[in-house]
């Protein structure tokens, strides 16, 4: 009989971290590339002495008491941890590792593709190829967008991606960086940002771009009041939490021009249904949630993940921990 601690798994990672793992462990895992059901879920971490997770999967009380009371450590693939009910995990003396750092360039250029892809109208463009549209122009405004160059751009969150964000902006013309957070960032002036409260980011952008990580205070921060201060002509970039959106207000916002166009890399929830009426809006962008979608991000996070997972069954800390 095998000694060595079970890791569950509940979505297969890039094989750099999967071997790390099984080089240690006996390794189960949910084979498919697909939010694992809540029943597999709750059956697969039955023993385990590890817990690799995602996003998408809630790890409550009704999953930890189904792993036992051996569980030592959980390692979640993702910068967030709102799935996490950490105080239960703090309470039962559980580690958890996360994987910050190693994603902020793919999520960076996520954000610009986004930022062209609604200003440039590149969902239009691409349906009037498809449609017939294409050589129909009756003036010399069709499908006509925005310009960054001379540009204001809002950053909501001057952090790690959004100070990544704003260097992968700066040549592209951009005159000004506004930023608004919980305080001044001396890494700003690398941008020649100016702090300024929320509401005169809102009225004095061309675009705004939430890179703020989620708390209870800016739930539903971009909310109806938050549109109605925007420009009419203002695009608004959300690939930080879809939480921060309220997507009603935002749908209106869209939907009577109140702003020009959004696009969203996060949504509420996620997957976000194929009924959804922000699917049916021109001047909606909607990726599922790409942000750190590049092979090389990928693997730097499956092998941070499982090296947390390993130390905290050695009983070692953890290379990235929680702080709980």
């Amino acid at each position: 009989m095998s000694t060595r601690p079970v890791v569950f798994v509940t979505r297969c990672v890039p094989p750099n971290g999967m071997d790390m793992l099984k080089s240690e462990c006996e390794v189960r895992t949910w084979p498919n590339d697909a939010v694992i059901p809540r029943d597999q879920l709750l059956q697969g971490v039955k023993g385990a002495d590890g817990l690799l997770c995602h996003p998408s999967e809630k790890i409550d009380q009704e999953v930890l008491d189904a792993a036992g009371p051996q569980l030592k450590v959980i390692g979640t693939m993702s910068v967030g941890l709102e799935h996490l009910d950490l105080a239960l995990c703090k309470s039962r003396n559980i580690h958890v590792g996360y994987t910050p750092d190693v994603l902020t360039d793919a999520t960076a250029e996520m954000t610009v593709g986004l930022l062209l892809a609604t200003s440039r109208r590149i969902k239009e463009g691409f349906a009037a190829t498809v449609n017939g549209g294409w050589g129909t122009w009756n003036c010399g405004l069709y499908l006509a967008g925005k310009e960054l160059s001379e540009s204001t751009v809002g950053i909501v969150g001057l952090g790690r991606i959004g100070l990544a964000v704003a260097k992968r902006l700066q040549p592209f013309g951009v005159q000004k960086f506004l930023y608004s957070g919980n305080s001044e960032k001396s890494w700003a002036s690398d941008i020649g940002a100016e702090f300024v409260p929320f509401d005169k980011l809102l009225q004095n952008s061309d675009f705004v771009v939430a890179c703020c990580s989620m708390n209870p205070q800016n739930k539903g921060l971009f909310n109806k009041d938050a549109f109605s201060k925007m420009k009419n002509s203002a695009i608004f970039v959300n690939t930080s939490r879809g939480v921060l959106v309220n997507q009603e207000d935002l749908l209106q916002a869209l939907s009577t021009n109140q702003i020009l166009a959004a696009g969203l890399d996060v949504t509420t929830p996620e997957p976000l249904p194929r009924d959804n009426p922000l699917f049916t809006l021109n001047n909606c962008v909607i990726t599922p949630h790409l942000g750190s979608a590049t092979t090389k991000a990928r693997a730097a996070m499956a092998d941070l993940v499982c090296r947390n997972i390993l130390a905290g069954l050695k009983g070692q800390p953890l290379p990235k921990p929680v702080p709980l």
